[in-house]
């Protein structure tokens, strides 16, 4: 039998909250072809002289706010993800980075050590289909491969993002906090640029180009994230009994000048106020481990925003974490 290893992969963090590690974070960040899809020269320029030299301290200043004593939330919760991954399997379990540390390169490293190993299952901790996340994950660890010479088979698990499990799992671990008193729930996703969901549609039809194009079934939908992120929504809402008034769908964390998916969620968080609602949850299903995007830009930012229109209370629903539910769904998933 293949002797199998596991390798959980996430964006990435700085390794410490001050300004010159989140510089060299954010270089490696956006210097991502796949991230900001610019020619080189391009993005170095807008990279160097428009983000670098102001970003930094202000970013450093967020992540400072959420933290934790052992270091970056997300590192944090990912590294109890896998502990608690790896109680419930015989095989090893790795967590690596996209950028920053742990790397995955160091990762594979680290399992191929192991000689025995003849296979590694890489799963991408992200729902939805982007290049910005997905692809240039899967790149990076066929690079390693080859530039090391790994004699190991790289199986790869897709996105999930309407994956049955899944959804039970994200509905489950969010189910005590629905069945509290609240007005309206807002499905935060993480934005794209327009253009990353466009150039991904090779019949340059579908995508954007009309009101209905993420529903009803079109080839494009294996590649769009927009697409994806309203079937999550829509899978979750009808397994949780949530009525289409009292939920919406919006997107976050937008960077640079380009046109980005929208509603904004703290556009969306201001009407609601303004229309009444006085206490929202957000849930943020892009993320399935939380970090700067869940409990800073939302919990803080989007907090003080939602009040600041009229609100009284916002609610973050946290991600799954180490949540028992989603565990099991990836102990499953590793042993098939």
């Amino acid at each position: 039998m293949t002797k199998r290893a596991i390798l959980l992969a996430n964006l990435g963090s700085p390794d410490t909250p001050t300004t010159t590690a989140v510089r060299r974070y954010l270089n490696q960040f956006l210097m991502d072809p796949y991230v900001i899809q610019l020619p080189w020269i391009l993005r170095r320029m807008i990279v160097s002289l428009f983000v670098l030299p102001t970003r930094p301290k202000a970013s450093a200043e967020a992540y400072q706010s959420v933290w934790m004593p052992k270091g970056s939330p997300l590192i944090v919760l990912s590294e109890k993800l896998k502990n608690a991954l790896q109680a419930r399997l015989k095989m090893p379990v790795e967590m690596a980075m996209r950028y920053g540390n742990p790397s995955i390169e160091q990762q594979l490293l680290k399992i191929t050590a192991d000689k025995s190993i003849e296979e590694v299952l890489y799963i991408p901790l992200y729902p939805h289909y982007a290049d910005s996340t997905v692809t240039t994950s899967i790149e990076e660890a066929k690079r390693v491969i080859k530039k090391h010479g790994l004699d190991i088979t790289l199986t790869i698990i897709p996105p999930f993002y309407d994956h049955p499990q899944y959804i039970e799992a994200l509905v489950t671990s969010a189910q005590p906090y629905l069945e509290q008193p609240y007005d309206h729930v807002v499905f935060s996703y993480h934005g794209l640029p327009e253009s990353h969901i466009t150039k991904l549609d090779s019949s340059g039809s579908q995508c954007l180009k009309q009101n209905n194009c993420c529903q009803g079934s079109h080839p494009a939908h294996k590649t769009c994230y927009r697409h994806q992120v309203m079937r999550t929504t829509e899978c979750f809402a009808t397994q949780a009994g949530l009525e289409k008034q009292r939920y919406s769908v919006a997107f976050q964390s937008r960077l640079g000048r380009a046109k980005w998916l929208g509603p904004n969620t703290e556009d969306t968080l201001r009407d609601l106020a303004q229309q009444g609602a006085k206490h929202v949850m957000v849930l943020c299903p892009a993320f399935v481990t939380d970090c700067l995007e869940t409990l800073e830009e939302i919990a803080i930012r989007g907090e003080e925003v939602f009040k600041e229109a009229g609100g009284e209370k916002l609610t973050l629903i946290p991600c799954m974490n180490d949540d028992p539910a989603w565990v099991n769904v990836l102990a499953d998933w590793c042993q098939n």
